[in-house]
């Protein structure tokens, strides 16, 4: 099977499967022998190297010795796939390193055999290979090898040559593990010759047809022939080399030299063969392969080179065309062979050009060769031009045409070297070698003295002059050929340099030519062209400097540029040329000052011709004369073209031996100089100097070399006046140094320089003082100048910004020169400082003129301008400012806090908040600039807020002995009250950005070591100033309270104990001493229950209220204890009385803080078991007691005892704290026996004085205290209080709450007057009215109905924890007092009143809102100055009954205001500002009854409805028909517009008002009943909401987290996401999102979240289909997929359960219908039955029900058709599917479908219906022609689509 041997069977990558599977059969030890004694196709044994005949017996023999299993492997070499070649010989490989010689011995003759073939393989690994096993094998064998050497080495030598480089070197390492020595492997040369030969030559017979006996692709054949011709002829050639050198040619007659000349005869005669057989080779030289014809072009050479007697002339005539018509030879690999033929054979044989055409055959080719770069071979054939030239017969060629052509075509080829540097340096390399060549061999051409200059004189015109200098002018400049014009110009110079000692008149040509190129650019109009020749003859002088001047060659001035200067200098004077002068710049570089000018005054008939010996130096004082006498005026000549060219000549000219003396003669010319633009020459002058002086480096020198003129000079610019020269600001900056901190050149003196930079700071004083800010024109007076400048002297204030931009210029070119000057210490810091104030300015300019740039003026705009330019100057020399000396830093910084702290007091035009702001500013910049060290920055501070005249205003700093204490201000200024608010605001804007830490304690930071955490001292605590702050108490922008408080205890947190005290407690102990000093008003404290922080400020004694909010906070905190606590109090005891008399200032203090003290002097966390405080407490506050019981009742009182104080500090020992928010409320403390019954003594004393008394006393004081009282009394007594107790402590509560009721209405009734009085005053006007009207003046109703509201919330708790006794005869029994049926009236009543207040805040809202936004505005920000209080009265609203919120509703109605009670509710439920406790007590009165049914649609539409309902169903489908209109107050965000919502912040107020109102409306129809009201609302809400309301919701929602949490165990989810899940399951279970709202202030993202999770639950539960409509619409998979993973996880187990039990519930079986709930399949099946029909429909609940819809299928019917059944089963699909609410009630309406259907009642025509699925009518249209009856839903559904009022059926018009 398969094909015959000679097919293309396999693929080359294919391994030969039968090959391998033979090499697995094992060896039987003996190998089948064939016919003729081959094993397979391989002889075994070498006939031809065995010298006997062998026996037919031992050939047997030898075969059966061979090792199987290396024949097995040779024989796989036979294959032809490369792979199975590869592993046969790497097989192979291995075995021979394990074999032994005697072993691998007989396999040689079929290795040999095989060897042959796998070095002519076309797979460069399988040659590789070979040889690698080559190695191995002749390695194995050692010396037995010599028996088959000779059938070895030819293809072995041959192997040497293999184009690939790696297989020929695994060729050699072969070679050289049979032979390691050199010589060795010269020897089994010699012994192999003619079999190498013989080999050799067989190679160069083969064919592509011939060398493969099987199928190879044609293209592989012929790249496998030229590779076997390629390495068969570079072998020969190097083996001819090899055995005819001239070593192998001694005369000694050894033996190894006899076989040497024999090895040299036999390679001879087979070359001579060769040269006969191939001819010449000339079919090799034309093969299109460029391996062969190199390989062809080195055999010849060797040839040439080894036998030159075999070339006969016939091989000479052969041979010449082929070589020295080599030229057209365009691959640069043969090129290195063919250059040593060419050159070999020409030298060989010169007359073999004689023999050809050579203009035809050489010269043509050649010049081609050279046009074209020489084909790309630069590296290899430029060099070899010059031997080229050498070789060329003079005779063969026109001596003249042929060099012109020569170099013509030579530099014609120069275009493509563009691109390498080398290939450039090459060739110029050549062509100079090539020039200098043609000029010293010219004799060679010419005969005589006159041809030869002729002939050297041509070549200097034609290929000097017209092709170098000629296309060097040309060569355009540029960085990308800068490497080129560098070879070009040396090629030029040197080419010069050889012509010069040859025959120095040959230059003459190319000086009479450069002369004229310098003077046709001299007379030239300057423009680019020219500038650019100039710039080219320049940069060729630089060659000649570099390049001959450099090496001691005089030519270049002597002939060249000498005799150019000496002519042309006076024509270069009066042309007043740049260039000219630049050439003159570049000649004085190249060749030195005092040579130049030497040439320049030479006579001009002396100019070229002069000798070197005739030429003498001139002296110095002859080349001073001519700098001073021709040079200086020349140069410093003002107004010329040339000015700058000839500056830089002057300088050039300068000699380091008379560098000071020829600059004493600038300056002395420069500044005697009259002229206007004088400056210009001298800031150029100093400039050049200054850079000549750092070049000759001779800045030290310079430094003490100082011209009066030039000092005179600069200062007297300097102190000049408006207008300054453009350049004066130049000069100076010249003249100073100081521009960078390298530059110490120094070109004035010290003093002058002194005197130069206090004109600048006086001219900057100048700029300061004339700002429009007095924070910057006062701060003038703290710079330290000896003498300022008169703004009088100024015309304008323009005179003074350019005096201001001149200092600028000045200080930016010398800044560092500014450093260095000792002798006035304060220069520098005063110098500095202004520059900070006027940076400062921009600063303040940009915030004063924000928004009003257009406004500003000119001179306003310049000067705002030149304040940004310095800030700019500014940042770029912070790094200098850190350089200076601690003594200029401190000073610095004292001036700038200075002028810190007087524009915080002074400036006038900018608000307090700016200058706060730009002062902490400019603070922060002070330290980040001088500052070094955190001890210089409390310095600082320390001066920046130290004490003067105005403040600090109460607390002073006291440091004397060293200690850092404060004392309180004896004399209070009240005048100074404004700026004392000014730096406290200032000092809490600085501590916000600095810190407590720096600001107050004055810390300073230690580094840690390795091992210690860093750690901080208070080594400047300023505790004055936290006082100061406290007692300031309230400033613009901030107070104690809101910003100085919290960033003082945040610190306090952050450190450990030791620091905080140290900090804390001489702040209290001060703000003590001062209280006590101060004293109090107690009554201006609620003392019960911690009173809200805005009670502190109506305190009006400031050491009191500071003492107070400061332990409040510490106390509240837990940052003090117990122990501080006890140690004020014991403090204050023992401060109550002084002797027997009572301390009044104290008392009054103690029945202040006592409330504060008396719950963590109640504390046992710190008490032991031998320690008992509260003994000692209690007995203190039992005296008390019994001190206030001595005193008469309290409607006795009158002002003036101090009983009040008395009663405050027993009320002060009995606080309350608050539970469950502002629910309850309980006693913060326990206490004795002896205090309670004390405490109700104390009570019942009042009720009997109240009771027995005929008047009451209604001082405040004495309601007060009562009030107070009574609640002290409820909270820790309640249960020693009897029925009589009881009643008055209601009564009493009723009463003072009932008062306020009255004042707030008349507030509303005030309200609505003001708004209904029309449109005539204006909006401001009724806003100040709206204003007075709910500033209450006296706040004593609203604290005494507070005080009664606790006390109503205390009982409230205590009877609602009361059990119900039923059994009348136990009532009759019960003597408790709390017994609830005793209080039910007066507790509706007192509750009546609460929602009374509830509603009238609303109502005023409502009608403020009415009018406007901001008038409603103004009506909600008034609660929040009692925002307590109304958070009581809406913690007592929530708890009200439905009873008492009728009764107040109903109240509210009688009142007649413009607006209901309704919306009072809505009024402060979406309140602009809200109070959280008083929005969700709106919210839960607007979701429960009797509100809720009122609370959504209007009164009207509501009534119709419910009459509807009452009167008869047929009237349904009229009230169906109307729309339902909501309230205004909640349909404006029920359909407000998606994009809208969508846009709003995440926390807006208008989001949440979004989310209450759809919450609100979501509970509502989850707690309705059905009913056509609810009905009509879900219509509404599908026709017109938007359900961009859910893609809100999913703002809040991560879907990504939800993506993400898909496989995630619950206790792996984020927390996040988990709140927002148990928010949607939690809702779904209650039907409510009260436990959402109630926590929902203040909002955040996070709480918003989980409102947005708990809304999507009660919207899924009451709205499915909606919802359903919603997600069906979205359209990107990722958040399909995530809002239903998400439903699924949350959402839809509790919907479905609560579904299924809904269902189970419903009872809506009967005889005809049964339904039955599987739980666990999420299945209800209902059974419907008439006559002997019947049907049972599967309602299946998905998953992730309700966003997929539930699939109903039919199971089983009978008697029923299949369109009816069909059509009931879609009837009750579309039923479940298309209902918003329950299932039950959808499955309820279908089957009151069915039942109607069966009663006869007709369905619709158009959704084959009886019931309409979603508003449950009849079909009540009747077609006045068919007569057929249509719901009115579908019947307007079809009108609409089909825009025609047809009748669906009989098509006529309805």
């Amino acid at each position: 099977m398969g094909r015959q041997k000679g097919e293309a069977a396999r693929t080359k990558a294919r391994p030969s499967s039968s090959s391998l599977a033979s090499s697995l059969l094992p060896s039987s030890g003996a190998t089948a022998v064939g016919f003729g004694g081959y094993v397979g196709s391989s002889r075994l044994v070498d006939i031809s190297s065995t010298t006997t005949t062998t026996t037919s017996d031992s050939a047997g023999s030898t075969i059966l010795d061979i090792d199987g299993e290396l024949s097995q492997h040779l024989r796989r070499l036979a294959r032809k796939d490369p792979i199975t070649k590869l592993k046969a010989l790497t097989t192979l490989s291995t075995l021979l390193k394990q074999k032994t010689a005697k072993d691998v011995l007989p396999i040689v003759p079929q290795w040999a055999f095989e060897y042959k073939k796998l070095l002519q393989d076309y797979n460069r690994d399988v040659r590789r290979a070979t040889h690698d096993t080559m190695a191995n094998l002749v390695s194995t064998l050692g010396r037995d090898l010599a028996l088959h050497l000779k059938s070895l080495m030819g293809p072995w030598w041959f192997s040497q040559f293999d184009p690939v480089h790696e297989v020929s070197q695994a060729a050699k390492r072969s070679l050289q593990a049979a032979f390691p020595a050199q010589e060795k492997r010269l020897d089994a040369l010699m012994l192999c010759t003619d079999e190498v030969f013989l080999y050799l030559e067989e190679n160069l017979k083969l064919t592509p047809q011939s060398m493969s006996d099987k199928a190879v692709a044609a293209d592989e054949l012929e790249e496998m022939h030229q590779q076997v011709i390629s390495s068969s002829l570079l072998a020969l050639a190097t083996l001819l080399d090899i055995l005819t050198s001239e070593k192998q040619n001694s005369e000694n007659p050894s033996p190894e030299n006899k076989h040497a000349i024999k090895a040299r005869t036999t390679a001879i005669s087979h070359a001579e063969k060769l040269l006969s057989v191939h001819k010449c080779f000339q079919d090799f030289f034309k093969s299109h392969n460029s391996a062969t014809r190199s390989a062809a072009y080195s055999l010849v050479r060797s040839c040439v080179k080894n036998m030159p007697h075999a070339t006969i002339d016939a091989n000479v005539k052969t041979l010449a065309p082929l070589i020295l018509g080599a030229f057209q030879e365009k691959d640069p690999a043969c090129h290195p062979s063919m250059w040593e033929a060419v050159l070999l054979f020409s030298r060989r044989f010169p007359e073999s050009w004689t023999t050809l055409n050579v203009h035809k055959t050489v010269l043509n080719r050649f010049w081609s060769f050279l046009r074209n770069g020489c084909f790309g071979s630069q590296q290899v054939s430029y060099p070899a031009l010059v031997l080229f030239l050498d070789c060329v017969p003079p005779k063969a060629i026109t001596v003249e045409k042929f060099f012109l052509e020569f170099f013509q075509n030579l530099w014609t080829g120069k275009v493509h070297l563009q691109s390498s540097n080398t290939d450039q340096l090459t060739f110029f390399q050549s062509y100079r070698e090539c020039f200098l060549w043609t000029f010293q061999n010219a004799q060679r051409y010419c005969d005589k003295d006159d041809a030869i200059s002729h002939f050297r004189l041509t070549i200097i015109n034609e290929v000097l002059l017209k092709l170098l200098w000629h296309d060097f002018l040309l060569l355009p400049s540029s960085e990308e050929n800068l490497k080129h014009v560098q070879e070009f110009g040396k090629c030029i110079t040197e080419v010069l340099s050889g012509i010069f000692p040859l025959e120095p008149e040959l230059l003459s040509p190319f000086c009479l030519a450069f002369e004229e190129n310098c003077l046709d650019v001299f007379q030239k109009t300057e423009n680019v062209e020219s500038q650019e020749n100039m710039e080219k003859i320049i940069r060729f002088l630089i060659f000649l400097d570099v390049h001959a001047v450099q090496k001691g060659e005089s030519w270049p001035l002597s002939y060249l540029v000498g005799p150019i200067l000496s002519k042309s200098f006076k024509l270069i004077q009066t042309i007043d040329s740049s260039n000219a002068v630049k050439f003159l710049v570049a000649a004085v570089s190249t060749f030195g000052p005092r040579k130049v000018v030497q040439e320049i005054v030479r006579e001009e008939n002396d100019s070229r011709c002069l000798s070197e010996e005739k030429k003498t130096d001139m002296s110095l004082k002859q080349f001073l004369q001519c700098f001073k006498e021709i040079f200086v005026p020349w140069c410093l000549q003002i107004n010329s073209n040339s000015t700058l060219a000839r500056l830089d000549l002057v300088y050039a000219l300068l000699d380091d031996e008379c560098f000071f003396e020829q600059s004493d003669s600038i300056i002395s010319h420069a500044t005697g100089t009259n002229n206007a633009n004088y400056t210009f020459i001298l800031a150029l002058l100093m400039e050049k100097t200054r850079e000549e002086a750092v070049k000759r480096k001779l800045s030290e020198n310079l430094n003490h070399w100082h011209h009066e003129l030039l000092d005179s000079t600069a200062l007297s610019i300097a102190c000049s006046l408006p207008p300054f020269g453009s350049s004066d600001a130049r000069f100076i900056c010249a003249t100073l140094g100081g521009k960078t901190e390298d530059d110490q050149t120094y070109l004035v003196s010290e003093n002058t320089s002194i005197l130069i930079f206090e004109e600048i700071l006086r001219k900057l004083q100048a700029f300061i003082r004339t700002s429009n800010f007095s924070w910057i024109s006062s701060a003038n007076t703290f710079l330290n100048v000896e003498q300022d400048v008169s703004i009088s002297r100024c015309e304008t204030l323009s005179s003074v910004l350019e005096m201001a931009n001149f200092a600028m210029e000045v200080l930016n070119g010398s800044i560092f020169r500014l450093k260095t000057l000792s002798a006035r210490s304060g220069l520098l810091p005063g110098v500095l400082a202004a520059l900070f104030l006027i940076d400062w300015e921009s600063n303040i300019s940009t915030v004063f003129y924000d928004g009003h740039d257009n406004s500003l003026e000119a001179d306003e705009i310049d000067r705002f301008n030149f304040c940004k330019s310095v800030h700019v100057f500014r940042s770029k020399i912070n790094k200098f400012l850190k350089t200076l000396s601690q003594d200029s830093r401190r000073t610095l910084g004292s001036i700038l806090v200075r002028a810190i702290r007087g524009g915080v007091l002074n400036e006038d035009k900018l608000d307090i908040d700016s200058v706060t702001s730009l002062g902490c500013l400019f603070v922060q910049d002070i330290l980040d600039s001088v500052c070094q060290d955190q001890v210089v920055e409390q310095t600082l501070l320390e001066e920046l807020l130290n004490k003067d005249d105005s403040w600090p205003l109460w607390v002073i700093p006291d440091f004397n002995d060293g200690k850092r204490s404060a004392t309180l201000r004896n004399e209070i200024s009240l005048s100074n009250v404004l700026e004392s608010h000014r730096v406290a605001a200032f000092v809490d804007k600085l501590i916000s950005e600095l810190g407590v830490a720096k600001v107050i304690a004055g810390s300073i930071y230690s580094a840690p070591s390795s091992s210690e955490v860093m750690s901080s001292f208070s080594n400047y605590p300023r505790v004055w100033l936290a006082a100061e702050m406290l007692c300031t108490w309230k400033w613009h922008g901030g107070s104690a309270l809101t910003s100085f408080l919290p960033s003082l205890i945040q610190y306090t947190k952050s450190q450990d104990s030791f620091p905080s005290d140290n900090l804390l407690d001489p702040i209290v102990n001060i703000l003590l001493d001062g209280a006590l000093i101060e004293g109090a008003n107690s009554m201006s404290v609620s003392s019960i229950y911690p009173a809200p922080y805005t009670e502190l400020e109506s305190i009006e004694q400031v050491f009191v209220r500071a003492l107070l909010s400061i332990l409040r906070t510490l106390f509240e905190d837990n940052i003090w204890g117990r122990d501080k606590a006890l140690g004020i109090f014991n403090l204050l005891v023992d401060r109550l009385f002084v002797g027997e008399v009572v301390n009044p200032n104290c008392l009054k203090i103690l029945s202040v803080i006592m409330s504060l003290l008396i719950g963590p002097l109640s504390s046992k966390a710190d008490e032991t078991e031998n320690y008992k405080p509260d003994n000692h407490l209690h007995d203190i506050i039992e005296g008390w007691l019994q001190k206030a019981l001595s005193f008469q009742p309290l409607n006795t009182w009158c002002s003036g005892e101090d009983m009040e104080d008395w009663f405050q500090l027993v009320v002060a020992c009995y606080p309350l704290r608050k539970t469950r928010g502002m629910q309850n409320f309980e006693p913060q403390r326990s206490i004795t026996n002896l205090e309670r019954s004390l405490l109700v003594e104390l009570l019942r004393k009042q009720r009997l004085s109240s009771a027995t008394s005929t008047t009451v006393n209604k001082l405040p004081a004495v309601q007060m205290l009562l009030s107070k009282l009574i609640v002290v009394v409820v909270g820790y007594c309640w249960s020693d209080l009897n029925e009589d107790d009881w009643e008055f402590v209601l009564y009493k509560s009723r009463y003072w709450i009932e008062a306020t009721v009255v004042l707030m209405e008349e507030v509303a009734e005030s309200v609505n007057e003001i708004v209904a009085g029309g449109p005539g005053p204006a909006t401001d006007n009724i806003l100040e009215k709206l204003q007075r009207t709910v500033l209450i003046s006296d706040s004593t109703p609203l604290k005494l109905a507070r005080n009664a509201l606790i006390a109503f919330s205390i009982f409230y708790g205590l009877i609602g924890q009361q059990p119900v006794i039923e059994n009348e005869s136990k009532i009759e029994n019960d003597q408790d007092p709390l017994r609830l049926e005793k209080w039910d009236l007066i507790k509706d009543r007192i509750l009546e009143g609460i929602l009374r207040l509830f509603f009238s805040t609303g109502a005023a809202e409502a009608i403020a809102g009415s009018y406007s936004s901001m008038a409603s505005f103004v009506i909600a920000s008034s609660r929040l100055d009692d925002r307590y209080f109304w958070e009581l009265v809406a913690s007592s609203a929530v708890k009200s009954s439905s009873y008492a919120r009728d009764r107040a509703i109903k109240s509210f109605e009688i009142w007649g205001l413009n607006i209901g009670a309704v919306s009072s509710l809505y009024a402060i439920l979406f309140s602009s500002k809200p109070v959280p406790y008083l929005q969700y007590a709106a919210y839960v009165i607007l979701s429960s009854e009797p509100v809720a049914d009122m609370a959504f649609v209007t009164q009207d539409i509501l009534s119709l409805v419910e009459e509807n309902d009452v009167d008869d169903k047929d009237r349904l489908d009229s009230s169906l028909g109307s729309k339902i209109q909501l309230r205004d107050e909640i349909s404006v965000f029920l359909e407000k517009s998606p994009s809208e919502i969508f846009e709003l912040d995440l926390v807006s107020s208008e989001r949440v008002h979004v989310f209450l109102a759809w919450s609100l409306l979501m509970s509502h129809l989850l707690s309705a009943p059905s009913s056509s009201t609810r009905e009509k609302l879900i219509q509404h809400i599908n026709d017109t909401s938007d359900s961009t309301i859910l893609d809100c919701i999913f703002q809040h929602i991560p879907l990504e987290l939800c993506a993400a949490s898909l496989k995630k165990k619950v206790s792996e989810i984020p927390c996040g996401l988990t709140d927002i899940a148990e928010a949607s399951s939690r809702a779904i279970a209650d039907n409510s999102v009260l436990f959402v709202v109630e926590s929902l202030w203040p909002v955040g993202p996070d709480k918003m979240a989980s409102f947005a999770g708990a809304l999507y639950g009660l919207m899924l539960k009451a709205l499915p289909a909606y919802v359903r409509d919603w997600f069906n619409d979205i359209r990107d998979r990722t958040s399909t997929s995530a809002i239903e993973s998400f439903t699924r996880t949350w959402c839809s187990p509790a919907l479905i359960t609560n579904e299924l039990s809904q269902i189970k519930k419903a009872n809506l079986s009967d005889e005809n219908f049964s339904v039955s709930v599987s739980k666990s399949a999420n299945e209800v099946v209902a059974t419907y039955t008439k006559d002997e029909t019947g049907m049972d429909l599967v309602v299946r609940l998905p998953s992730s029900y309700a966003l997929r819809p539930v699939d109903v299928e039919c199971t089983r019917s009978l008697g029923i058709s299949d369109v009816k059944k069909r059509k009931w089963l879609l009837s009750m699909m579309a039923f479940v599917r298309n209902q918003n609410g329950a299932l039950a009630e959808a499955i309820r309406i279908w089957k009151n479908n069915f039942d109607k259907e069966f009663e006869g009642v007709e369905e619709c025509p158009i959704c084959y219906s009886v019931i309409h699925t979603a508003n449950h009518s009849l079909p009540r249209l009747a077609c006045r022609t068919c007569k057929h009856k249509f719901h009115s839903a579908c019947l307007y559904k079809w009108f609409a689509t089909s825009n025609k009022s047809n009748c669906p059926l009989c098509q006529s018009p309805f």
